[in-house]
């Protein structure tokens, strides 16, 4: 069976001038995005998270803290106080007992516009590195709960135990409810600073090449994580099978602080996570 493309809104596909080695190596390219507009984000391609989210962060997502401008997309994470409209006095859910808004930043994602089933998704993008930071390039799947639904995180930047790593991980689920089995590769950021002193002033790609047998991520060419698609099983809330065998939708975010985040450095803010493009390339035969 070829590799599946799923795709809603029409969005039309040609040649052109950056696809054209893709295509020699037998890449073709099937959806992408290179915000060469100004003003927000395509609505036609993404959709906004709205408010506090997940993972007990910091900041509330809204719309006006990304935008396209010079051929790139930029989020920006902010320190801005409001009042938190989700407040509910006496409450102990994370989201409503926070009487106030700190921080603000943006996450946009393609589900229901674009998903996809194997094939090789292209990320360049330069990303904020100071205290609280946490960016991200990431796929999930539909159709069950997280994480029976499947998570790749092409790239994820936050500090553990203080010390900033740069993150490839993947997630899938077991017998218990929203508890997922991870596979994650961190490797210390000193690793690309001991490479190139001012590797944070620059943009970088990340890649998946994602198939039948493996899914693979790399920084710059350098593979940071392989797994074995046969090694990966769901639990019974996933029916045993492979979530990476279903397509998946992308997301884009800068988070702040929260269970991964750390300590946000008020001083280095605003912050902002730059993308230049997003690509997908499929080919014949994955």
């Amino acid at each position: 069976m070829n590799a599946i493309i799923t795709m809603l809104c029409g969005v039309a596909f040609m040649c052109i001038p950056f696809g054209c080695q893709a295509q020699a190596d037998g890449w073709k390219l099937v959806w992408h995005d290179e915000f060469d507009t100004e003003g927000a984000p395509d609505k036609t391609m993404w959709h906004f998270e709205k408010g506090f989210v997940r993972n007990h962060e910091d900041q509330w997502y809204q719309e006006d803290n990304a935008y396209c401008h010079g051929g790139l997309l930029v989020f920006e994470g902010r320190a801005e106080k409001s009042p938190n409209p989700m407040w509910r006095k006496d409450s102990r859910e994370w989201r409503s007992s926070r009487d106030s808004i700190r921080y603000t930043s943006s996450s946009i994602n393609t589900r229901g516009t674009f998903q996809f089933l194997y094939g090789r998704m292209e990320v360049r993008a330069r990303i904020p590195v100071t205290g609280g930071a946490w960016p991200a390039i990431w796929l999930l799947g539909t159709g069950v709960e997280w994480p029976s639904c499947g998570e790749i995180d092409i790239m994820e930047y936050y500090r553990i135990d203080g010390v900033p790593h740069i993150l490839a991980n993947a997630a899938w689920g077991n017998d218990k409810h929203y508890d997922a089995v991870w596979n994650s590769v961190r490797t210390p950021f000193s690793h690309f600073l001991d490479k190139d002193p001012l590797w944070a002033s620059k943009f970088h790609v990340w890649r998946m090449d994602w198939d039948r047998e493996y899914i693979r991520i790399f920084l710059d060419g350098e593979l940071l994580n392989e797994l074995r698609m046969a090694d990966i099983r769901n639990g019974s809330i996933g029916n045993y099978g492979n979530p990476f065998d279903k397509p998946q939708y992308i997301l884009l975010n800068l988070a702040m602080g929260g269970d991964n985040g750390g300590e946000i450095d008020d001083a280095s803010l605003p912050i902002r996570y730059e993308v230049d493009y997003v690509r997908v390339y499929q080919k014949e035969g994955l």
